[in-house]
């Protein structure tokens, strides 16, 4: 009985044995793939190189002319944006978050201009990798304001005569990519709900793990198109008017959005006052 018992014994050490070597195997592997997750990360910033994408220079004059500022530094709305940008992805890092909607209650309220300006502050952290589509399918306005030319865009690729490297465009500015619509599209709401879009959003954001992907979406109060694309993204800033926007109309906006995807709310067009420091 007492070999038997000593024979228990040592075969319940070995086990445990097994057991610790086990969870140390299991812990060194979990340990492994979040390194190898994060040097993936770092290896697409260090070797951003647009060998497929059309590089396309931008035109200084023509980016100040529509309000677009937040390429230069030296620009003194520019750090604006750069504030909207660390609040907006410290919300969206704390939720792993990386598809951002950007809409408005009517139209004019500036909501192009906030995303394209919020895209280039994003691309200019050395740790993200920033992408902007022109969802807005009735009046889009992103190609224009960037002065770029668009040969190929987003009709073509749902269209089915280009392919999706054929269409996206890097404004000549590091890490940055953009997928212009050229003409509206008819059936806007049932083209943004389609399985085709649906395709398109989870390739875009899947591809790189760095890339935050921006929308520029129709104002939420006019047609649906944005309530039919919300279901497939992660978040949304709302931009307001200062003296064009209602009290009714912010109000009726924020029914119509979900609150768990409300990331917050910009209010646009305030004169602000110079002052000396800062």
């Amino acid at each position: 009985m007492e070999r038997i018992k000593q024979a228990l014994d040592k075969q319940a050490r070995l086990n445990s044995g097994k057991s610790l070597w086990s969870a140390r195997q299991i812990s060194s592997s979990q340990h492994v793939r979040h390194e190898t997750a994060g040097v993936q990360i770092q290896d697409e910033l260090d070797n951003v190189r647009y060998k497929q994408t059309r590089v396309v220079k931008l035109s200084a004059e023509h980016l100040e002319k529509n309000q677009i500022v937040a390429f230069n530094k030296n620009n003194a709305m520019s750090m604006n944006f750069d504030l909207l940008r660390t609040m907006v992805l410290k919300k969206m890092d704390e939720k792993g978050w990386r598809t951002l909607a950007i809409t408005s209650p009517t139209p004019e309220s500036g909501k192009t201009v906030v995303a394209i300006n919020l895209a280039m502050s994003i691309a200019q952290q050395t740790n993200k990798t920033a992408m902007l589509v022109d969802f807005d399918l009735r009046r889009p306005k992103v190609g224009t304001y960037l002065g770029i030319p668009m040969t190929k865009s987003l009709n073509e690729l749902l269209e089915g005569t280009a392919e999706l490297k054929e269409v996206l465009i890097n404004p000549d500015f590091p890490r940055l990519v953009v997928l212009p619509t050229r003409n509206k599209i008819k059936k806007s709401s049932e083209t943004l709900s389609s399985r085709k879009i649906a395709d398109l959003i989870g390739d875009l954001r899947d591809r790189y793990e760095s890339r935050i992907i921006i929308f520029d979406l129709p104002p939420v109060l006019i047609i649906d198109d944005t309530l039919a694309l919300l279901p497939q993204i992660d978040c949304v800033l709302l931009v307001v008017a200062n003296g064009m926007s209602t009290k009714q109309e912010i109000e009726d906006s924020l029914l119509l959005i979900p609150a768990d995807k409300l990331i917050g709310t910009v209010l646009n067009k305030v004169e602000i006052e110079k002052r000396d420091y800062y």
